[in-house]
Formats: structure tokens, sequence, C-alpha cells
């Protein structure tokens, strides 16, 4: 796949062609009032910043995104002809797919070379020159949760380099979506890395390749949607900022609205052609006025006193950063374009600020009546206009007469017909307000939330997992990349078979690549219980819940939970890391308290547990979860059976359990130390002991199975 005239290209397109005739149409979508709008007018302006859907199981994210699809206007490529039999060096490769004929600037000399061999004007400058173009859908790409580094931003192509002796490109999904719509479904599973490369691409408008003897860019304007459940993770906070427009797709319906919404589904599932039949004159005019406001969008006027109005907004608003005002603006003249006027006004700036000054906000604006979140209705033609209608006049007459004054005389606009900028007479955040449109997603509702995309560790090895990407090998090579390993020995094919006729393919060391595989890492968490004393029981009661609250949520995140206790003598592992409930019941059953407090043994015990853990490689983190007031006072030795030596000096049991504990460091494990001691009769003891480890401290005199349980899985994600 070289350019758009392949046959993968030309399969792509009747594959896009045919998605968007079976698509929901939008306009028959029941409510999301809200989310068709930004989709429109992320869809007037495809480079304000995309969005991003976020909403339970079955809400209709997907079927938002295929139905804006649906709605976009083809678009006019340069037909570079089929490639594909090409004589070896005969034909150029094009880096970019989907051309755009009207900008020479996203032509590669590639392409430059090919249009000059179809007779066309390689420089652009010659408008009267006839260049070979087709019209083809716009394409729908969607990124697939296990993509490769290489199928998203583009590699060598194998065939192609070992018929040429040099190193030919290509294209990805960036490149395949450049000029359409480029969807992510589960934006929270995706792996970081990828995610990374896949905003960075975006954002930027070009994906830039410096790799495996590349060293190249192609453009890669496209439209990002983006959905994920909430339930299964979270986004991280300077991903959903880099979106202009967050949005949830959960909503409240009536009886009747869900009843319309099953009729609706089976109906379309009946027959889509008949379906869409019924709704096609809604579709086409939303179709014809989204075509429209893209024709107009670069006429929209938003004066100074109007942006100044955003970014006040936003300071009202405790906003960081300055993407919001950056990506209200572009939404405002996005939303004016789709109404069909060539100014920004008051009802552009409030769809601005809600959609995407409030959900970054710290005060949340109060939903407005007057101003409903709706696509707006479709512009009358220009012939229909009641001439009549006039621009509202000025608020203040006294300043406007004076304005004619200051105009040169020979100005063809009249200052007196000009109405001032348009700005709303209220600001929306009001900093008494707490309700919000329940359609808007909030920015900060992700940083409540423990956990979520990429606080979880994932294990790197080059023996087990997923394989992710290919590596320069470091030492003995246990899994080849066979793809990355072709691809590098590829350019060298035609030179080696010169050297070794009888040889087809020539694979030398140098060209080996190693796979990094990766799969998800699990935290073990062990929980080491003080179980001497009067507060023994309660100690033991709250960890035992927290044991058991812990391992429901075990299973999905690969999580252990280990239970070890310390009275009398010794300190015994009462619970093995397990992951089971079943057996975790049982163990806990019998529970014995009293006696001494043998807090170094027990912290010993902790270490010797996690670091066996660690040793397997399934596990990315141990954190152990002291509930004690870290007063020891059985010494190591005793616990140990060691014998007491005539004339030996009686050991510190403070600094031997700051010792014992100041290994954690280098053993990779993490401590939290609960204190559960009351304020007023605690030694301290307990954060001397977190502070040798560097872990955490945490002062919790009732200490609940919820809030241990709480605390704990806070320690897996931030310490």
């Amino acid at each position: 796949m070289v350019a758009s005239g392949t046959p993968a290209a030309a399969s792509a397109a009747s594959s896009a062609a045919a998605a968007a005739a079976r698509a929901f149409p939008l306009a028959a979508i029941t409510g999301h009032g809200t989310l068709k709008l930004a989709l429109l007018l992320a869809a007037v302006d495809p480079g304000l910043g995309g969005v991003v859907i976020a909403g339970g199981r079955g809400t209709g994210k997907s079927v938002l995104a295929r139905g804006l699809h649906a709605l976009l206007p083809p678009i006019d490529v340069i037909d570079l002809g089929d490639t594909s039999g090409s004589p070896a060096g005969s034909t150029p490769h094009a880096t970019a797919l989907n051309i755009d004929p009207q900008r020479p600037s996203d032509w590669d000399a590639a392409t430059r070379r090919r249009i000059s061999d179809l007779g066309g004007d390689p420089s652009g400058n010659d408008a009267s020159a006839l260049l070979p173009t087709k019209v083809i859908p716009a394409p729908f790409i969607q990124v697939p949760l296990g993509i490769t580094e290489d199928r998203l931003v583009g590699s060598v192509d194998v065939t192609a380099s070992l018929a040429s002796g040099q190193a030919i490109f290509q294209p990805g999904l960036l490149a395949e979506a450049h000029r359409g719509v480029l969807y992510v479904d589960e934006l929270n599973l995706l792996d970081d890395g990828i995610t990374n490369l896949l905003l960075a691409a975006v954002g930027s408008g070009e994906n830039r390749i410096e790799r495996e003897g590349l060293s190249l860019a192609h453009p890669c304007r496209c439209l990002l949607i983006a959905t994920y459940n909430p339930e299964e993770g979270a986004v991280r906070d300077h991903l959903l900022d880099r979106f202009a427009m967050a949005l949830s797709a959960n909503q409240v319906l009536e009886l009747g609205q869900r009843v319309e919404i099953t009729r609706s589904a089976l109906a379309h599932g009946e027959s889509s052609g008949d379906f869409r039949v019924q709704w096609q004159e809604e579709t086409d005019g939303l179709a014809t006025q989204l075509l429209l406001a893209r024709q107009w969008l670069p006429d929209v006027q938003i004066s100074r006193e109007q942006i100044g109005y955003l970014v006040k907004e936003a300071l009202r608003g405790g906003v960081e950063g300055h993407r919001s005002e950056l990506y209200a603006v572009r939404v405002a003249r996005a939303h004016a374009a789709l109404s069909g006027r060539d100014r920004v006004e008051a009802d552009d700036l409030q769809v601005a600020v809600r959609l995407v000054i409030a959900p970054r906000a710290r005060q949340m604006p109060p939903p407005d009546p007057d101003q409903p979140l709706e696509p707006p209705p479709p512009p009358p033609p220009q012939g229909d206009q009641a001439p009549e209608e006039e621009p509202e006049p000025p608020e203040d007459p006294d300043q406007n007469e004076d304005e004619p004054e200051e105009e040169e005389p020979d100005e063809d606009d009249n200052p007196e017909d000009a109405p001032p900028p348009s700005i709303p007479e209220e600001f929306l955040l009001d900093p008494e307000a707490t309700a919000i449109d329940p359609d808007l997603l909030l920015f900060s509702a992700a940083k409540s939330k423990s956990g979520g995309s990429g606080s979880r560790a994932v294990v790197f090895s080059d023996s087990r997992g997923r394989y992710v990407k290919p590596m320069l090998p470091r030492g003995p090579v246990k899994r080849i990349a066979v793809d990355a390993t072709l691809r590098a020995a590829a350019p060298y094919q035609k030179a080696r078979r010169q050297r070794q006729p009888d040889r087809l393919v020539i694979v030398e060391e140098g060209d080996l690549r190693a796979k990094q595989l990766q799969r998800k890492a699990g935290a073990l968490v062990i929980f080491l219980v003080d179980a001497s004393g009067s507060m023994a029981l309660n100690r033991m009661q709250s960890a035992k819940g927290a044991v058991i609250r812990l391992l429901t949520e075990a299973y999905e995140n690969r999580d252990e939970v280990a239970l070890i206790p310390f009275r009398g003598e010794q300190a015994e592992v009462l619970l093995p890391p397990t992951r089971s409930i079943t057996a975790a019941r049982r163990r806990l059953e019998a529970m014995p308290c009293g006696g001494g407090s043998p807090l170094a043994h027990g912290l010993s015990q902790a270490a010797r547990v996690g670091a066996n853990a660690l040793a397997t490689g399934d596990l990315g983190q141990v954190v152990v979860v002291a509930i004690t007031d870290g007063r020891g006072n059985v010494p190591l030795s005793r616990s140990l059976g060691q014998p007491v030596l005539e004339g030996e000096e009686p050991v510190d049991l403070k600094e031997e359990v700051k010792q014992v504990a100041s290994r954690y460091r280098a053993l990779g494990i993490k401590l939290l130390v609960i204190d559960t001691e009351r304020k007023f009769i605690g030694s301290g003891m307990g954060k001397d002991l977190a502070e040798a480890a560097g872990g955490r401290y945490v002062q919790l005199p009732k200490a609940s199975d919820q809030a241990i349980a709480a605390i704990a899985m806070q320690a897996v994600s931030e310490l």
C-alpha cells in the first residue's frame, strides 16, 4: 500500500463507503443533543482538538462516531494510479495517502514525480494544469487495542524494499486516516506509548518517522474521536486535556425515549436501507449544513473583546493551561459557521464556554434552560432572508456616535451600522453554583479517582507477554521479531544477492531484532498486622475485612494479597500471596492474638515474602501495609532463635526496627504504615519507621476495613 490508487487503498475506500451506508443515522439517535452538537462542531473544524466520549456499556458511543462519519462529504484526492505491478525503481512510492490536490505543500518528492509522469504540474503553481484526481469517501479508521507502533506510524515495506534495494515506506493507520476520521475505542485500555504517538501526530497535523533507515514526514490532519468506559479505568488527566471537548454519553431517559430507542434499533437491524431512507431527509439536511459550515468557517471573525471574554471565563473557572481558551475560540467560530454566520455572537461564546471551559473549570456553571446545547437549525438560503433584518443596535449610542469621526471619509463601511462585539451579559461561571449539564464530563472527575490508565505498572521482558514492538537485542536473542528483522534486511538484499546468488534472503547479525514483550503487572499487598495487646482483635478484624475487599477486585488488576500477623515471639505468614477469596476466608478463620510485639521479625518476614514474589517476574510492585504503632518489644535475635551470649549489650529495639525497614528501599518494596494509636498516646515510632523505608505514614485511630482497603489501593497507585 503505497498510494491512494493501490488496490489496498481502493478496498479501504470501498469499505469506508459501505460502513457509512450501514451506519445508524445521526439524526435518528434519540437524545444526546450535546454530543451531536460537539461532534458536528469537530467535523466543521477537524483541527480544533477532537472529542472524547465517556459512558457506560450500551450508551451509543460508537454509534454516534459512525453516524457522524456518514455525514462527512467525500474528499477529492490525487489519483496516482495502480503502482503495484510496476517494475522496481520505475515508479516512485508516495509517502502520504489521500493527497489533497489543493495543497501542494503536502506533496512529497515521490508524489511530485508521479504527477509529472501523469502529465500534471509537479510544482502545483499552474492552476490551469489538470491533475489526475478522483473522489473517494472520507476514510474511517479505527485503532485496535493491540496495534503495534509499526502499524500505527508506518514502517518499511518489505516487498517494495526487496525489489528496489532501498528502504521504502509503508504508510500506517495515521496516513490512512488523513482527511478522515480516526476513531479510538476504549482509549483507557490503549497502550500509553501508542496513545502518546497518536496524540502527538494528530495534534501537530504531521506524522514524523525516524526509524529503520527512514527519515520522512507526512500530513495527518484528521478528526479524532475517542471513547471509553470509566468503569474499566479512568483516563490520565493530561490525555483528557489534549481533546477539545470531553463529554459523557450517560443520560437519563424517560420510558417513551427508551421504547423509541429499542424500536429504532430493531428497525435498523431488520433493514438498514429502509431505515436510512426513512431518515434520509434529515440526514441530507445535516450533511448539507456541515458542508456549508466548512466553506464558511475561514470567513468567520471573532473580535479581541470576545477572545478576552473566553480568557476571563477560563480564569474565573481556575482552568489550568491555555488549551481551554484556544479550543474555545475555535469552537465558537465553528458554531458560528454551523449557524450560517460570518461573525461570532453571544450564543457561540456560551456554547464554547459550556463545551470547553466548563468541564475543565473548578467552579461548575449552572445549566442554562435558555441555551439548550442542540445542533443549530440550518441557516435559511441567502435569497430567503428578509431585507429588513438588521444587526442589533449598539447598547451605547453615545459612544458609537463618536466613532465616525475617527474613521477615514472614504471607508465603505458605515461604523454606525456595525454592532459592537456580541458578548453575553453575564458570566456563565457562577461561583455559587454547583450543578452542571449531565452531558458534560468533568475533567476534574478523573483526578479524584485512584488507579485508572497509567496507574498500573507493566512488565517488559524478552520471553513472556504480548509483542509490543521490536528492539535492538542486548545479548542473545530469545525471540526474534521476524517482521522487524526482515524490514531491516530488505533494503540490502539486492546487493547481498549479488555476492551470494544462491541464497534468496540473506539476514546478517546486524539485522536481527528482538521482540519486546509486555504483560500487565499486578501488585502484592502484604498486610503486616500487630496482633499483640488489647487492640489486637480490632486491628485483625479490620485487616481481615480489608483483605476480602481487595480480593474482590484482585482478578481484574491481577493483584495478590497476603496477611502476616506478628505476636508473641515471632511473625507467621497466616495467608500466603493469593487471589483466591475462598482460600483467604479459610485461612483467616483461625486468628491467635496477644503476647509480645516482634515487629522486627514481622518486617523481615514481609520483606522475604515480597522479595520472593518480585523474583517470579509476575508482579510489578509489592506494598507492605503495616498496621502497628511501631513499638516492637521483641528483638530479632530472639525471634530467630539465636542464643544470648553472656556480656552482650542489649539491642536498641528502635534502631533495629529502623535498620530492617531501611532495607526495603534496596529490595524495591514499598511500605505504608497505618498507625492505629490515638494521637495523644502515640510514640511517633510509626512515622520514623515509614521514613526509614522511604514509605508513607498515615495516622488512623479508627481504621475500618473499608478505610484500610482504600488507603492500600491508593498506596499501590501513588507510592
